[in-house]
């Protein structure tokens, strides 16, 4: 890692971190208020430093950034600084200790770590690794799979392979996702969402499990440390760029399978927490830079709900961003973001919410980034709202939370929801059509990762989260779910059949829906946490993807597989506009319907709906036909006629499997072309098909 020609070079500001040249590597740090800035160089393994280089401010500083090239320096070594300021006049403020070694912010790599769950005094002492990153890509490409195209699996990597049930060489890796595509491809999503995979703090967590000891964990991951280094928790490669290359293989075969990979990022806080936290690099490098401080008390404003709130609309900070979100698609070629707690982008420097927040704007039209898919979760911990919105440029789609609570509601029976159900139907028109926005801006889910998933949506009325050691005081209370009769498990046959037929409604609903359709991983094979709706302490079955299920429930799996291919099969499900697709000859692309044709209830009693999908998308004639009834009495249904076409049955709720659900070219044709009788808290749908003699039903 030296060679004879070792020397120390004034070096060069930019480009930040450590980048290896010809003949060195050069290192950049940005730190406004330090007066003191400290090189610390290690071997690999070692506790104690090889050497530390104080800076010159006088040669080593540009500006406001620290630097220097060292000669004859090779990748594999590791390195650290250390920051100090004197005098120092205001340390709630400045907090520097020239004792504490600082993580670089824009490392590439850290050195090796620990396994999963080793607490932070239990490593030994982390630095920054330069690495060779080079791998080959092949004739690896973006997808560039359109939005309105999408179908999108939210999943943690970790939890997606930890049970033993998975099957895999190494349980919890990127590793074991590659040998789990298969079973993505058969489910024919087209991305995954990734809970966040870079360097996060899991041991930050120090309750404990109630009623077994067990220690809990930040298991989701939205603790970060480093905001360029792939988790090495999640590795099974060794060597500090084995995180890297196995990610790297991640994304390359996900990409020859022809799914997209979208990662949860977080840039709202970091772990470093409040003022009573850890240092591991922000704080200790420039402290009012970084973070929204009290300027007069050095206290964290706390819009994340998690101790402190990245200052991310100061330059330095939103050039950071940038920075890191670039580095995703050039180096690792991932598709897409998902910004967690994205309202806090669009706060200022004080914490007032920007009309024109400049980081949000530099995003939306960042060249590098023109085809990467962002995707915000258009609220904060502070009760700031904006789904519908959120600071778009046409750009940023969103998660729809008002998507998912008014479904739920109408699903589990509430009244006054039918003309919400017709608008969530049909893309959400009141909340993105009015800015210029279109359907695909709307990210539709039922449930994800924070909250019950499916199978306990239908299973409990309340949430049931003593293992997170909170006294059930965490999560939350509005869960807008029904258990169908009573709380939790059950032998009682009537009540698991309407669970399993509420599931399917609320499948159904979601793949009809406008917009893009985003399933929490485990869903389609009824994964249940216990009842417990704020899993992300829990590093146990509770959020392990239970295998056996897939058999076990192997006709639920058999619906949504069927049910995502129906929807990929036909194009009138996934307008790309609000304003396409109009009247065809002289009919609207959409008609509204009720137990009479054209006579859509729309009052507080009402509770079913019938909506014909019909136009030539992509050149294709379509008819498509959904009856919803959330009632709890069955009715009958008038069915359109359309001249020379005939109706089969794709979906219906109330038959048990696999009658539920015929794939594509096994749809039986209905006896009654005119009328359809639909079951209690059912839903059908309907394929209009050119009439031509088959087989009847």
């Amino acid at each position: 890692m030296l060679t004879p020609d070792f020397e120390i070079n004034r070096g060069s500001p930019i480009p930040f971190g450590a980048s290896v040249r010809r003949g060195g590597v050069n290192f950049s740090i940005f730190s406004k208020d330090a007066t003191a800035v400290t090189l610390v160089l290690f071997y690999p393994g070692d506790r104690e430093s090889l050497v530390e280089f104080p800076l010159d401010p006088r040669i080593n500083r540009t500006g406001d950034v620290w630097h220097a090239f060292l000669q004859g320096l090779n990748p594999g070594i590791h390195y650290a600084f250390r920051m100090d300021r004197t005098p120092n006049e205001n340390p709630l403020i400045y907090r520097f200790d020239e004792t504490t070694t600082l993580l670089d912010p824009y490392a590439r790599a850290l050195s090796e770590r620990a396994a999963w769950g080793v607490p932070g005094t239990q490593r030994p002492p982390r630095a920054c690794a330069v690495i060779d990153s080079r791998f080959d890509w092949g004739f690896d490409q973006p997808l560039n799979i359109p939005l309105a195209d999408s179908v999108i699996y939210e999943m943690h990597v970790r939890g997606f392979t930890r049970h033993r049930s998975s099957g895999v060489e190494k349980p919890g890796t990127f590793a074991a996702l590659i040998e789990k595509i298969p079973y993505l491809q058969s489910l024919g999503v087209t991305a995954v969402e990734l809970l966040p995979i870079y360097e996060f703090e899991e041991c930050g967590n120090f309750l404990t499990d109630p009623t077994t000891g067990a220690r809990l964990y930040d298991f989701w991951g939205y603790n970060p440390i480093s905001f360029f280094v792939p988790n090495a928790a999640y590795s099974s490669t060794p060597g500090d760029s084995g995180p890297v290359r196995e990610f790297k293989s991640l994304v390359k075969q996900l990409h020859a399978a022809g799914i997209e990979v979208i990662l949860d990022v977080v840039f709202n806080h970091t772990a470093e927490g409040d003022e009573k936290g850890p240092t591991h690099s922000f704080r200790g490098i420039d402290n009012p830079t970084y973070y929204m401080l009290n300027r007069t008390t050095g206290q964290y404003l706390n819009y994340s709900g998690c101790g402190n709130t990245l200052n991310c609309n100061h330059p330095v900070v939103r050039d950071l961003v940038a920075e890191a979100l670039r580095y995703w698609v050039t180096e690792m070629h991932v598709d897409g973001f998902r910004f967690d707690l994205a309202s806090i982008l669009g706060r200022g420097q004080d914490g007032t919410v920007l009309a024109n927040p400049p980081l949000l704007e530099h995003l939306a039209y960042d060249p590098v980034l023109a085809q990467t898919k962002l995707i915000a979760e258009a609220w904060d911990a502070a009760g700031l709202y904006q789904v519908g919105t959120f600071p778009a440029w046409g750009r940023w789609a969103e998660w729809n939370g008002k998507y998912r609570d008014d479904l739920r509601r109408y699903v589990r029976g509430d009244g006054d929801m039918v003309s919400a159900l017709a608008t969530r139907l049909v893309g959400s028109a009141d909340l993105y059509m009015q800015n210029d926005r279109e359907p695909w801006h709307s990210i539709n889910f039922i449930t994800c990762h924070d909250g019950f998933p499916l199978a306990d949506m239908v299973a409990y009325n309340e949430k049931h989260n003593q293992a997170n050691g909170e006294d059930g005081r965490d999560g939350s209370n509005e869960n807008l779910s029904w258990n169908c009769g009573v709380e939790g498990p059950t032998d009682d046959p009537e009540i698991l059949a309407l669970r399993s037929r509420q599931v399917r409604n609320f499948a159904t609903l979601l793949m009809v829906s406008h917009g893009v359709p985003m399933l929490l991983a485990g869903d389609e094979v009824g994964r249940t946490q216990g009842g417990n709706n704020n899993a992300y302490c829990q590093d146990s079955e509770v959020s392990w993807f239970d295998w056996t299920l897939a058999e076990r429930n192997a006709g639920l799996l058999r619906f949504f597989r069927t049910l995502i291919r129906f929807r990929l099969d036909h194009p009138i499900l996934r307008r790309g506009t609000f304003t396409s697709s109009g009247e065809v000859q002289g009919r609207p692309w959409v008609e509204w319907h009720g137990v009479g044709l054209h006579q859509p209830d729309w009052s507080a009693g009402s509770h079913s709906l019938g909506m014909h999908l019909h136009g030539r998308p992509d050149g294709k004639h379509e008819h498509v036909y959904l009856i919803s009834n959330a009632h709890w009495e069955p009715h009958v249904f008038e069915l359109p006629v359309v001249p020379e076409w005939r109706w089969v049955r794709v979906v219906d709720t109330s038959y048990d499997s696999p009658d539920d659900i015929a794939e594509a070219g096994s749809e039986l044709a209905l006896a009654n072309q005119r009328g359809y009788g639909v079951g209690p808290r059912s839903t059908v749908l309907l394929l209009g098909q050119p009439a031509t003699p088959t087989a009847s039903r």
